[in-house]
């Protein structure tokens, strides 16, 4: 069986070699009457083989969408053979190629369409296994099609073969948004920018061709994507030509301070679950800011970057993706992305991670969620009356109601903290971030096992609070400190001179607090169990960075404007220690915004 890796190197030194050139388009003509009569036997039985692959590759690729989201190892077996079956057809296609060309009629947009299906299995194999060596696999064969055009006459050969149905404009379409996401994952913007163009026009062009009834929806999603990356642009860091410069905030040995000697580091995140329910936050392909902000954070950078070498190498040489001798191979933890999930959904998740998770694994669970106010005011009930978040907006029938006394009800989908009582059977790291993440703030110790809760803010100034829809403050402090801590102090553009000066400031916060929270003698156990882990320590410390910024910023006043932690972390040693505070200050008179932040010591 072909991996997927080893796949992909045959096939872009085909690439590479031209034997998907210009020069070898295919015909825009389908199979004729005359063509069949002509075939001989050996050429009849090449077109019925090729029919045959195409089929099969077809049901294999719909059978995927039949495959449970969750676990590792129930839907590997099922992707293998549907690589090993368009391994053949892309071989047994180029090797025929004449006679399916002249006697099949086969188009070149049928080619970039067994191309765009391969972008697809590669994109979900990153989504099933949160490689990012995969994304740049997606992004070779979505790349390949728009350099050879293979969709460029797509309209036109579909209007002379079949004028009524607009079946393969679509497919150009959802081949745009797919690349688009791609693209947007990779930190691809210049590239997402042309693409939108792009989209744009054919969009334009199959609205004024067919007069679609799906017109609206497809003006929503290149409406959604515009907007989504306005909101994803908080801080522009400029080249001296003022041209923008993209930066990638995946961990790298750079961002991941090292660990002290004798720092306990047998736990390590090995199961995510990044869950998204803010209702004003924007969105593309069911992703939120906040979803594609934490999701990135906790990946490591690709192995290689593929824009000057597209079709030479594998970006992960040598890795077989169907490897099942142990999750502990992985790179980057798994994870699990659910957008507005039913509570059922979310629980049947939450009990796959904790079902795979190894003997010294943990499971991260990341909530980005508007909040469920409790119904009791005075209550002793941690577990459920203090209220929680809202994981699905979806309204329950009435009529199933009936019987219950007004106020005794709770919100289907809000998940209280009790919920997750029965998943701390094992080591449990979870963010909230909410307007109502003051509800998890309080853990019963039930199974003695490690447990730290990061909790956000619940207030933001009032000239942030309009500002929602480019994602909430506290995940931004845990994807990108810098960044956020220029959105905090009004800072739109920033030199990158400026910039990698900042970020020298930042490492020393990162350092110091590394070493502050290593040698705490009162710090509790849970905290230095989990900060063996790479993720695990840089969230932590970033965590901290976020309390010290906000705690010192005069625009931030009181409790409910710093974030909270389970268990506390110790402010004396650490969270009001006075160095770090005063490279906060420091940071804050590099930018030339220090009127805006107390000085050291001084914070209310």
């Amino acid at each position: 069986m072909y991996s997927p890796t080893t796949w992909a190197k045959q096939r872009r030194s085909e690439f590479k070699a031209g034997q998907l050139s210009h020069q070898q388009s295919l015909s825009v003509s389908n199979m004729s009457n005359a063509a069949a009569v002509d075939m001989d036997d050996g050429e009849r039985k090449i077109v019925n083989e090729f029919c045959h692959y195409l089929e099969k590759s077809k049901q294999l690729f719909n059978g995927l969408r039949d495959l449970p989201q969750y676990g590792h190892k129930q839907w590997q077996s099922y992707f293998g053979r549907t690589f090993d079956v368009y391994t053949k057809l892309w071989k047994f296609q180029q090797q025929n190629r004449q006679v399916l060309d002249t006697k099949y009629g086969l188009k070149r947009w049928q080619i970039g369409e067994i191309a765009s299906k391969i972008g697809q299995l590669y994109y979900h194999y990153y989504l099933r296994t949160s490689e990012t060596n995969y994304l740049n696999e997606s992004f070779a064969f979505y790349s390949a099609i728009r350099m050879r055009g293979y969709y460029s006459k797509a309209s036109k050969e579909e209007r002379v073969s079949v004028p009524c149905r607009p079946d393969l404009m679509v497919k150009k379409l959802r081949y745009y948004a797919r690349f688009i996401v791609v693209c947007l994952l990779l930190k691809k913007m210049k590239l997402v920018r042309d693409l939108v163009r792009e989209l744009a026009k054919q969009i334009d062009e199959y609205t004024a061709t067919y007069g679609p009834d799906d017109q609206l929806e497809w003006s929503l999603v290149l409406g959604e994507i515009r907007a989504f990356i306005e909101a994803d642009k908080i801080v522009n860091v400029v080249d001296l030509d003022a041209s923008s410069i993209i930066l990638s905030h995946r961990l790298t040995p750079l961002n991941a301070p090292p660990l002290e000697k004798g720092t306990p580091a047998y736990l390590t995140l090995q199961e995510i679950l990044i869950v998204g329910n803010c209702h004003e936050q924007v969105k593309f392909s069911e992703l939120t800011l906040d979803m594609f902000r934490i999701l990135q954070t906790l990946e490591r950078e690709p192995q290689e970057d593929l824009t000057n070498q597209l079709y030479d190498t594998s970006p992960a040489p040598g890795r077989t993706p169907f490897d099942n001798s142990g999750i502990n191979k992985r790179d980057n933890p798994h994870k699990y992305l659910l957008y507005k999930p039913t509570i059922s959904q979310l629980f049947t998740f939450l009990a796959s991670g904790f079902k795979e998770l190894p003997a010294t694994g943990v499971m991260l669970l990341y909530l980005s969620a508007d909040g469920c106010m409790g119904n009791a005011k005075h209550s002793d009930d941690i577990a459920y009356d203090f209220g929680g978040v809202v994981t699905n907006s979806r309204r329950e029938p009435e009529h199933a109601n009936k019987n219950k006394r007004p106020g005794s009800l709770k919100e289907m989908h809000c998940l209280h903290p009790g919920d997750l009582y029965p998943f701390t059977r094992k080591p449990m790291f979870i963010i909230i971030d909410s307007n109502n993440s003051s509800a998890f703030e309080h853990w019963p110790n039930l199974f003695g096992q490690p447990l730290v809760c990061l909790l956000s803010p619940e207030e933001v100034p009032t000239s942030l609070e309009d500002q929602h829809q480019k994602g909430n403050i506290f995940t931004l402090f845990l994807h990108s400190p810098l960044m956020a801590f220029c959105y905090i102090s009004n800072i739109a553009d920033i030199p990158v001179a400026l910039w990698d000066k900042c970020q020298v400031n930042i490492d020393k916060f990162i350092a110091e607090a590394s070493r502050l929270l290593t040698r705490s003698r009162t710090l509790d156990l849970s905290f230095v169990q989990f900060f063996g882990d790479d993720f695990l320590r840089v969230l932590l410390l970033r965590y901290i960075f976020c309390y010290v910024a906000l705690r010192m910023h005069k625009g931030f006043r009181g409790p409910k404007y710093y974030p909270m932690s389970h268990p506390t972390m110790p402010k004396d040693e650490i969270l009001e220690n006075q160095q770090l505070q005063k490279n906060v200050v420091e940071l804050a008179a590099i930018l030339e915004v220090r009127s805006l932040f107390h000085d050291a010591m001084e914070a209310d």
